[in-house]
């Protein structure tokens, strides 16, 4: 080869890289390819063989490069920079309407608000870093504030551009034509000219399977003898949490883009602007976006929506409405975990009718015996559902639910089933009442109702069904966090005598797990460096998953705070414990029999042993707030909720939720509703989010 042809080479490969994202864009993002998969195949071809046979010139953006990642351990973890906060649920045209007028209280004004409003997919949320316009990262939602590094998984859905390579305003109208939405072309005409790709845009959004696509991988998965997936939304989020991004390539997955996150480079003034952009940057937008002038055109919008659902190529469970203007949507700002701009307007639960077949007492980690009927296997919501939570025993009783009765059921939420009533009429005088049993179903114990709660109990602590659940309980992430060890591994544990109590999971030989069901050697490893790594997860998740009764995560750090040597908690009296503004009667006699009851001291004892850590994870830094207690109330401009609170307890004080005579300082936000209007009542020091600062030592 010449020298001048050799020069050649990275222009053509640049050429081909080019045409070929260009094209994956008509074809993935537009439904509008331009040229036949053969020349495609062609295009494509070339350019593999131009980088295998000239490696030093491969790009990880190139498009032969999706599927060139080495299969992964385990998922890193990936903070977002501004939290991906969940939206406020409302299911009526009332509730709707109370959000609007409310909204507008907020800011003042006595016209309609303009909203964007956009279907609600029934997916996987995903966010995407783009640095210097390539993809640089993807993660999942997870709890909001952290995700799972799936990036590798997210380079192979054919619609997440690899490269943002905006489009040229003379392409406009072409690229807008036929399926791309009329709202979305006349946004398109208002962007700013010659809008730059931003130094750093986080793009937010769902991952998603249609409809006609998850039934052909279910067919396939059924033919390959492979269990099929329940519905489209569990396909989704289990491809993008493959191990192996050859598998999650393998899988037909869409993007649709529906927000930003933290953006440099970009002034866009409302959510539509922010639409138009993302897809001028070659993003999937939905087609049935609409912008609403005032509450009504949202309700019309959503009715319209709710006809065409099931037209729809792909799932969703109602639209999400948003104030448009983000000027305003800074005003209103936002709750702890939710936005007050925005709110998800869901649609009527999917229904069916069904028989009961048996009506079976469930035992969990407290003892409590749960009704579960099992029915008779129906479709609801594209979801088979045999069997449904019946609560409680007066809840039995309140629905008056027999086994034989004909019943109406739905997925709450679109997601737990439920049974709403019972059709009498259907009735021929052979169905049986339920009851729950005097003796537990699963070790024979005695079962008892305390006082006047609703739950029915199995007093027996070695009820293998409690050590199962409390075992998973413990295990759990908000607990010990003991990866590889889920329900079925706890449930074979139990069973096989090899776990009878906490300790005894620091006790186990490679050996005997790897000898259990659907482990190995490998897994068995796993598993004991994840025991071993437990150990010092530190006092708060140590209490939180010896599963105390009424003690959850919160009052598991408070705990700690407040009884840093374990051994005073143990010794404590109700009277002590009360004494812990948090605490009431009911917690703090809870944790008085805890640790009253000598199995649970011995199991405490054998995880000392074991060298499991029984010291707080994290002590205050000072003592300066020692004894305040403060309540936040309204958003806070400067600082999130969690970090402010962070901020107090680093310096020896309490984060509380609610407002009492006990409280020493109010910190008032903007919106700071009920809590502030009772502080005031009660005379408390109320301090502004700045006066805050100044209070815990942070220079605004």
């Amino acid at each position: 080869m010449s020298p001048e042809d050799r020069q050649k080479i990275p222009t053509r490969i640049e050429k081909l890289r080019a045409d070929l994202h260009h094209h994956n864009h008509r074809y993935y993002v537009l439904d509008d390819p331009e040229v036949s998969d053969a020349d495609y195949d062609r295009l494509f071809r070339e350019l593999e063989d131009l980088e295998k046979r000239h490696p030093e010139f491969i790009t990880p953006d190139s498009p032969t490069q999706r599927v060139g990642a080495s299969p992964l351990d385990k998922f890193a973890s990936i903070p977002h920079r501004i939290p991906m906060l969940s939206l406020d649920n409302c299911f009526s045209r009332e509730e709707f309407e109370e959000f609007d007028e409310r909204a507008k209280r907020l800011l003042s004004i006595g016209v309609e608000l303009t909203y964007f409003a956009e279907p609600k997919f029934d997916g996987a949320a995903v966010e995407l870093v783009y640095a210097g316009g390539r993809l640089a990262a993807g993660s999942t939602r997870g709890d909001g504030f952290t995700g799972e590094d799936v990036t590798q998984n997210l380079k192979t859905v054919r619609s997440i551009p690899p490269v943002l390579i905006p489009v040229r305003e003379p392409e406009i109208k072409l690229l807008t034509r036929g399926k791309t939405g009329k709202e979305l072309v006349a946004l398109l005409e208002t962007l700013p000219k010659n809008l730059k790709v931003p130094e750093r845009l986080e793009v937010r959004g769902e991952v998603i399977i249609n409809r006609e696509d998850f039934a052909r991988l279910n067919k396939e998965r059924d033919e390959a003898g492979e269990p099929p997936f329940a519905n489209p939304r569990n396909a989704a989020a289990g491809s993008l949490r493959q191990l192996d991004p050859k598998i999650t390539a393998g899988r037909p997955l869409a993007f649709y883009a529906y927000g930003v996150g933290e953006t440099e480079g970009w002034e866009l003034k409302s959510q539509g602007e922010i639409l138009a952009a993302l897809f001028s940057f070659g993003f999937k937008i939905n087609p049935h976006i609409a912008r609403c002038r005032g509450a009504g055109e949202v309700l019309a919008y959503y009715e319209n929506m709710a006809r065409l659902r099931d037209e729809l190529p792909y799932e969703i469970d109602g639209v999400v409405a948003k104030v448009d203007d983000f000027g305003l949507q800074r005003r209103l700002g936002e709750k702890t975990r939710s936005p007050r701009w925005a709110i998800a307007f869901k649609f009527a639960p999917r229904q069916a009718t069904t028989r009961v077949l048996d009506i079976v007492a469930s035992v969990g980690r407290t003892g409590t015996l749960t009704p579960v009927a099992f029915l008779e296997p129906v479709q609801v919501g594209g979801v088979e559902v045999s069997r449904a939570s019946l609560h409680n025993q007066d809840e039995v009783d309140r629905k008056d639910i027999r086994i034989g009765d004909t019943v109406l059921i739905q997925r709450a939420g679109d997601v737990i089933p439920e049974v709403v009533e019972v059709d009498k009429n259907k009735r021929i005088g052979k169905e049986k009442k339920f009851s729950v049993p005097k003796e537990c179903p699963v070790c024979g114990g005695p079962v008892t109702r305390i006082g006047e709660e609703v739950a029915y109990r199995c007093t027996n602590i070695s009820c293998p069904a409690q050590i199962k659940e409390r075992i998973f309980h413990f295990a759990s992430k908000d607990g010990m966090d003991i990866e590889g060890l889920g329900d079925k591994l706890a449930a074979q544990l139990v069973d096989k005598k090899l776990v009878r109590d906490f300790s005894d999971l620091f006790i186990l030989e490679e050996e005997t797990l790897a000898n259990l069901e659907r482990m190995a050697e490998k897994s068995a490893q796993n598993l004991l460096a994840a025991l071993e790594q437990s150990k010092s997860r530190g006092l708060e998740r140590l209490l939180y998953g010896l599963g105390i009764r009424h003690v959850g995560e919160h009052l598991s750090r408070v705990l700690a705070g407040a009884f840093p040597d374990i051994k005073k908690l143990e010794s404590a009296s109700a009277e002590d414990l009360q004494k812990i503004r948090e605490v009431g009667p009911e917690v703090a006699q809870s944790i008085v029999n805890f640790f009253a009851n000598p199995d649970n001291l011995k199991t405490l004892e054998r995880l000392r042993k074991a060298g499991v850590s029984f010291a707080p994870k994290s002590r205050p830094r000072s003592t300066e707030l020692a004894g305040k207690t403060f309540v936040f109330t309204g958003g806070l401009q400067t600082l999130a909720r969690d970090e402010a609170k962070r901020l107090v307890e680093e310096r020896g004080g309490t984060a509380s939720g609610s407002v009492s005579k006990n409280t020493d300082y109010v910190v008032a936000g903007e919106d700071p509703g009920s809590k502030l209007d009772k502080a005031k009542k009660l005379g408390l020091e109320i301090l502004t989010e700045e006066e805050f600062k100044k209070l815990v030592g942070i220079n605004s």
